[in-house]
């Protein structure tokens, strides 16, 4: 009967590479999600801030008047830079007249148009309330008769941001919690075939921080090498699909990107660290019997 073989005498040694890999794996499918959450707000905030908000200006006012509001609301904090627009009352016939034909106004009356100015608020502020806000504030002002904008659509925008927030946000609680187990269960694998050396140190006389620390660092510069491995691969698929959706490049915000990735390494380092931690803490707790 062939003798067994002592599995501390085996010689295995944990692979390492796969280990790196696939945890690297793990975070890249939870960084294409991030990133996927990411710039689908950016397109959203891209959206809010093209709906239009019109300023109906008093039929009396002078161009100079009307220039001088303009430069006002250019200049307020709510307003997207360079957004603001004057059209006069001409200029508002001349576009209808583009869209309903030359049969507009055939009758020769007076134009029933006013001088408007049209702008567009920052993202943070298309919301009803905020919206409100904005258009209590401008009617107070002298030579402003109303402001206009399409409040069903705003009411609609702001509840289906809600709806997809919720929604988004739920899912990526759920993939943090399936990328902490399944970097602790490969950590765990890789670490298997060190419980008896684990072990062995601490039959002579090795204190349990003693053992820890060199398995904690290796699995701090593992995880920092996942993180990276995910973050490059993610960077060239975002630059793939950019090449392809030109969109992409008028909203890109590459502060946020590399916030991303930075979390990324800071996910890879912090999970395989403390996924470490705990199962060479299970090692040491177990009886040497339990290690086969």
């Amino acid at each position: 009967m062939p003798e067994q073989q002592d599995p501390r005498r085996s010689g295995s040694r944990p692979n390492y590479w796969h280990s790196i890999i696939s945890v690297a794996l793990v975070l890249f499918a939870l960084g294409f999600f991030a990133l996927t959450l990411f710039n689908a707000q950016l397109i959203v905030n891209e959206l809010k801030e093209k709906v239009n908000l019109i300023i109906e200006l008093q039929g009396e006012e002078t161009d100079n008047m009307a220039r001088q509001i303009l430069q006002e609301v250019d200049q307020m904090g709510f307003v997207r830079e360079g957004s603001a627009e004057f059209i006069s009352k001409e200029q508002g016939a001349e576009l209808m007249r583009e869209d309903f034909g030359n049969d507009f106004l055939k009758l020769d009356l007076p134009n029933p148009l006013y001088d408007v100015i049209t702008f567009n608020v920052k993202a943070a502020y298309m919301h009803p309330d905020s919206l409100k806000g904005i258009r209590t504030a401008l009617i107070e002002r002298e030579g402003i008769t109303d402001v206009y904008y399409q409040e069903s659509l705003v009411n609609d925008i702001a509840d289906n941001i809600k709806m997809i927030g919720i929604a988004a946000l739920a899912i990526l609680v759920l993939f943090l919690g399936i990328a902490g187990l399944l970097i602790h269960n490969t950590v765990r694998l890789a670490l298997y075939a060190n419980r008896f050396l684990i072990k062995n140190m601490e039959l002579v006389g090795a204190t349990w921080e003693f053992i820890s620390r060199p398995f904690l660092r290796r699995a701090m510069i593992h995880g920092l090498f996942s993180g990276a491995l995910a973050s490059g691969a993610l960077l060239l698929l975002y630059l793939y699909v950019q090449a392809d959706v030109p969109g992409l490049r008028d909203i890109q915000d590459w502060t946020g990107m590399f916030i991303l990735f930075g979390l990324l390494l800071t996910m890879g380092m912090a999970i395989n660290t403390v996924s470490t931690f705990l199962v060479v803490r299970k090692y040491l707790k177990m009886r040497v019997d339990d290690l086969y």
